[in-house]
């Protein structure tokens, strides 16, 4: 009997033995009371501030977002503002470049024709200069070949053929024997 009664004065210090892992009641109640009043004063006055605070925050990254929403489609037209200066101006640059082509075949055609007329007008003044210098080597031939045969028939006359006067004396007589001798061949012939 003893055994049993050990056994039970063992389990009876044990019922007296609190568990550790299980705190006392009224430990349970006054900090179920605390963590209450806690909660209270947190959902009172902290939860509506930090509310606050994050609805001001939701508000700036929804603020953000809207801006850079906004930026991008600014940028997405500005973008296409660009692209469309960009054809704009390629158009323009063709057009310019054809302008001055057409410009370049014109000034080319221009000076050709200028050209063709200026070397018309050289040869034209080279053509009168030849001609005007042939009747100069002309007249010049002329002069000479007289002043030859002059010279060469004061010799076969025997007179000097210088002096005009007696030039034309020479000629004179020339000319009279001349006719003379036509008028007695003439009278030969009849």
């Amino acid at each position: 009997m003893s055994g049993t009664i050990a056994g039970l004065l063992t389990a009876a210090e044990e019922a007296e033995t609190p568990n550790p892992l299980l705190p006392e009641t009224y430990d349970i109640v006054w900090s179920l009371f605390i963590v209450i009043i806690l909660g209270v004063v947190f959902l009172k006055y902290a939860l509506p501030k930090i509310q606050a605070v994050l609805d001001e925050r939701t508000e700036l990254v929804e603020g953000g977002l809207a801006k850079a929403e906004a930026a991008q489609a600014e940028a997405a037209a500005a973008k296409d503002e660009y692209q469309q200066q960009l054809t704009e101006a390629r158009t323009e640059a063709a057009r310019i470049r054809e302008e001055a082509r057409a410009e370049g075949t014109a000034i080319v055609a221009e000076s050709r024709t200028r050209a063709t007329a200026e070397a018309a007008r050289i040869v034209e003044n080279a053509q009168r200069q030849i001609d005007a210098e042939r009747q100069q080597a002309s007249v010049s031939l002329r002069n000479e070949v007289g002043e030859l045969a002059t010279e060469l028939a004061s010799k076969i006359v025997g007179e000097s053929l210088a002096d005009e006067a007696r030039r034309s004396r020479v000629v004179e007589r020339f000319l009279d024997e001349l006719e003379a001798s036509t008028a007695a061949d003439a009278g030969k012939g009849n």
